[in-house]
């Protein structure tokens, strides 16, 4: 019994090694190079569409903090400067 469990263990391990090594040289094929970078640009647009969103998400919530409408200034509200906010903090007009 115990030599049949080391022949199937071994058996498994050589497949293994074969698939994995045959896996890697195709890697270093022109093709799997190729889409190697393919991938990577497919990545960093999905990265950058992320930023992009995150960066728009935040605006607007910066926007809607302050009071100021988008780019068309339609509904721009003049932000107090520093003087102004504390002398609304400490009561002022």
């Amino acid at each position: 019994m115990s030599r049949m469990f080391w022949f199937a263990v071994g058996a498994g391990s050589g497949v293994y090694a074969i698939v994995k090594s045959r896996r890697a040289a195709e890697r270093f094929t022109p093709a799997g190079i190729t889409d190697q970078v393919a991938a990577l640009g497919h990545g960093v647009r999905l990265f950058g569409a992320e930023v992009h969103e995150g960066m728009a998400e935040h605006e607007t919530q910066l926007r809607s903090r302050l009071e100021v409408s988008h780019a068309d200034g339609s509904e721009r509200r003049a932000i107090p400067t520093a003087p102004d906010r504390a002398a609304q903090r400490r009561g002022g007009s």
